[in-house]
């Protein structure tokens, strides 16, 4: 068991660029949970991070590369951002 859950976790790292920065968007704790156990909660997974977080992320770089002023930006992440970690290991990012 513990060595399925470490070979999710990588398989869920690995869709990083090698060299960059990247949070979990909370795998780990859907695997404490119980929540990712096998490639096809994981991928479960993925798609709801991609289909909120992502969609998120990918609005703010478009209103970024439109020059959107970096101050309202980051308070427009905030308020779509409710967890204070999230917002804290994003910064951080």
């Amino acid at each position: 068991m513990a060595s399925s859950l470490a070979a999710l976790l990588v398989l869920a790292d690995g869709r990083f660029p090698a060299g960059g920065h990247a949070h979990s968007g909370g795998a780990e704790a859907a695997c404490a949970a119980g929540r990712i156990h096998d490639a096809a909660t994981l991928a479960e997974f993925c798609r709801g991070r991609l289909h909120t977080a992502g969609l998120v992320a990918a609005g703010l770089a478009a209103a970024a590369a439109l020059g959107i002023d970096p101050a309202e930006l980051d308070a427009a992440a905030d308020a779509r951002t409710p967890s204070p970690a999230l917002r804290t290991a994003g910064r951080r990012l």
